[in-house]
């Protein structure tokens, strides 16, 4: 079978572009697949980290300190850009005009603002492909409940939560990086750096809150700067967000929460749903399980937990019995990109798609709602037209 090579650039050479690249030599990891990235070109401010690429990555021909340099480069179909939030609406439009396909980390802009701009490119530029990097919905217990969901399992839904802890800032000592400063992360804080990965399957599956109340954090007023100085934190630690779900024929409590503060949990990101006919949850806590409660009137109410074969979106040389973790989910989310680019979103293998610029515009504004309701103490209400 032949496959489509599709060359991509890195912008921004940090983890996030790591994992990528993790993920681009992985690809044989893959079964029946026509398609594969292969990264040509990186970009980075910092030498040290375009020459990480250069000395593991074999399929590099070119590093950048500029990235419009590398937007001029034709062996660049792609981009793969992961830089702080206030420069993502400045190098995503510029990107877009260049005609190249993107994936973003999220949240597509420091506030609705700068996302606005991005989506007015787009909008301009119909033709090229841009997703939002997400990659939890990926795994395979969480897909399992992507379908209960479309093949309307759970009947009235009674309430839904959907949430993403770390406990990566809970040391006080912690050097003060980017996302603590409203100047390069933005107000939103850990809403902007981890919520459209808790937002990403309840806008897929059409939960549009109506109104929400937030409950905002900040834990640790001030962190090390690395130079001996203590300066302040300026952006929020947690967030928990009450929303009203109104659809055409029901209306349930939507709980969201997202958390950079949160003992005991390294990366744990989960979805719970309660209805009347099933309810279930999934846990990256536990990626090899998946709980159900199946009910029917008058039967027995009882959880269900099983293991979750190795069952991805797209087949793979794993067999069932083993885990999938977060680089697989990454890999997967990779693949799906690359498949719509080479076969367009009605060629596609599996009909799951990487979150959308809509998905993520819809981040920005329950994102935005929940300021305005941490600085009044209302419910503010979320207005969806366009």
């Amino acid at each position: 079978m032949s496959r489509r090579t599709i060359g991509f650039g890195v912008i921004g050479c940090g983890l996030m572009g790591k994992e990528f690249a993790s993920a681009a030599a992985r690809w044989l990891h893959l079964e029946g697949v026509d398609f594969e990235p292969r990264i040509v070109a990186v970009c980075d401010a910092n030498p040290a980290a375009t020459e990480w690429f250069r000395r593991q990555v074999p399929s590099v021909e070119r590093t950048y300190d500029d990235y419009r340099e590398l937007l001029a480069d034709s062996g660049v179909d792609a981009v793969y850009c992961a830089v702080p939030h206030h420069l993502h609406a400045q190098i995503y439009v510029d990107i877009i005009e260049a005609g190249k396909h993107l994936l973003g980390e999220k949240p597509f802009g420091v506030d609705a603002e700068a996302n606005a701009r991005i989506n007015a490119a787009l909008e301009a530029n119909p033709g090229v492909i841009v997703r939002c990097s997400s990659e939890f919905p990926f795994y395979p217990g969480a897909h399992q409940i992507a379908q209960w969901v479309q093949e309307g399992k759970f009947g009235r839904i009674i309430e839904a939560e959907a949430g993403f802890w770390h406990s990566s800032d809970l040391d006080p000592n912690k050097p003060i990086n980017w996302k603590r400063r409203v100047a390069t992360n933005g107000e939103y804080g850990c809403m902007g750096d981890l919520g459209m990965h808790v937002l990403h399957l309840p806008l897929r599956f059409g939960w549009k809150p109506s109104s929400v109340r937030a409950l905002l954090s900040k834990i640790v007023p001030e962190r090390p700067d690395g130079s001996g100085a203590m300066v302040p934190c300026e952006t929020w630690d947690n967030a928990i967000l009450a929303c009203d779900v109104r659809t055409a024929d029901q209306q349930f409590p939507l709980m969201l929460s997202t958390k950079r503060i949160a003992p005991g949990h390294a990366n744990t990101w989960f979805i719970r749903i309660q209805g009347t006919a099933l309810s279930a949850e999934f846990s990256t806590k536990n990626p090899k399980q998946v709980s159900s409660l199946p009910y029917a009137p008058g039967g027995q109410q009882a959880w269900h937990t099983v293991d979750a074969p190795y069952k991805s979106a797209y087949a793979t040389i794993t067999g069932g019995i083993f885990e999938f973790g977060f680089s697989d989910s990454i890999l997967q989310m990779w693949a799906a990109f690359c498949d719509e680019l080479a076969n367009g979103a009605d060629g596609m293998r599996q009909p799951f798609r990487c979150a959308t610029p809509e998905e993520a515009r819809g981040s920005h504004r329950v994102f935005t709602a929940a300021l305005e309701s941490e600085r009044t103490g209302a419910t503010v209400p979320i207005d969806w037209r366009e």
